[in-house]
């Protein structure tokens, strides 16, 4: 075992040239805690607001951030008995509790780590442990979507939206998304049952059409702009809206308060008990990855270029760090054609995406 590995550090806060490949002494781990080679990770919209310094006094620099692992078990701590060497793993790290993903060696906390599932690759199964974990506690937890429910996600094409639209699905409830109109066919091969193209069409009035002025019982916000406030013009008695957005509008809660609804925010915190439930659904087949961009740790900075500028370059899912690099990469162009499908699972780079997570 080397006693040094690459890693991109955080330097500065600033645009994506802030990060610089270094090599960095391995780290120790203790007795509860287990070493994991990176195969891969993936870039999250927290991890670009990191590196340009929204959360600068969370964040101390020189700093390895990231938030998605997907990897081997290399050693394991005195007391570990969850996993053993050789275990391939996923995982999301402590989120602003020490070193993150971005490096090809990670050291975690056992209780974090959760088994692989065995039918996709590290490049998938990287794309999905925050985005799972987070869909799992909004839907299950905080929001309690149940057989039979409406919801309404928007964003469906992002990284987020694609498996929030998935695993409502799983849960047996109806779901209506938003996406751009050459997104429709991909989003309604993912499950959805309505799409509605936001630029062209209000979404408050087609989702009130669609239900027959019923509303949903559940809103998920994963966008930006003025959508939080007038989410609430959508919902059902006793429904509940479910932000992961840091989003300082106003929130519209006259209207909500009149239709008796719950306003849930969500900063997920992982646990094994979220990736094994993920697990299941996708060795189930229920919840298939979509990865739009592949990159090796050597160009994290495009990565964060393409996860930035992805609605320009229609990217469809996420963008994954192929660490080990051995992966092929893919990098959507800024410049795509609209008229060919895409289909889950590991998308060629010269097909169109959508909206960005």
């Amino acid at each position: 075992m080397p006693d040094t590995m690459r890693a991109a550090v955080l330097t500065r806060f600033g645009g994506p040239d802030a990060f610089e490949i270094q090599t960095l002494p391995v780290p120790s781990f203790g007795p509860r805690q287990v070493r994991v080679r990176v195969h891969a990770t993936a870039i999250n919209p927290l991890d670009y607001k990191i590196r340009r310094g929204d959360y600068a006094d969370d964040v101390p620099l020189p700093a390895v951030i990231g938030h998605d692992v997907s990897g081997v078990v290399e050693a394991v701590g005195a007391d570990v008995t969850e996993s053993a060497p050789g275990d391939e793993v996923y995982y999301t790290p402590k989120i602003f509790g020490g070193a993150g993903s971005y490096a090809e060696v990670h050291v975690t906390d056992a209780l974090l780590v959760g088994r692989k599932p065995r039918n996709v690759s590290h490049v998938e199964a990287a794309s999905l442990t925050l985005v799972g974990g987070t869909v799992w506690k909004a839907f299950v937890t905080r929001a309690g979507l149940r057989v039979g429910e409406t919801i309404l996600i928007h964003g469906g094409a992002g990284g987020v939206g694609t498996i929030a639209i998935q695993v409502a699905k799983a849960i047996g409830a109806r779901v209506i998304t938003t996406a751009r109109a050459n997104n429709h066919d991909f989003v309604r091969s993912l499950g959805a049952d309505d799409v509605i193209d936001y630029t062209s069409t209000d979404y408050v009035d087609a989702v009130n059409g669609l239900t027959d002025g019923r509303g949903v019982n559940v809103v998920f916000y994963t966008v930006g702009g003025d959508t939080l406030t007038r989410s609430p013009f959508v919902l059902a008695p006793l429904g509940r809206l479910v932000s992961i957005v840091d989003n300082f509008a106003p929130q519209n809660l006259i209207e909500a308060w009149g239709r008796n609804a719950s306003y849930h925010f969500v900063f997920t915190r992982q646990n094994r008990g979220k990736l094994d439930a993920l697990t299941n659904l996708v060795e189930r087949g229920l919840v298939r990855p979509v990865v739009g961009a592949v990159l090796p740790l050597g160009r994290l900075a495009e990565g964060h270029e393409v996860l930035e500028t992805g609605s320009r370059r229609g990217l469809r899912g996420k963008v994954v760090v192929d660490v080990t690099g051995e992966a092929a990469t893919i990098v959507p162009p800024l410049t795509v054609s609209l008229a060919q499908p895409l289909t889950p699972g590991l998308a060629p780079a010269s097909l169109p995406s959508g909206e960005p997570t």
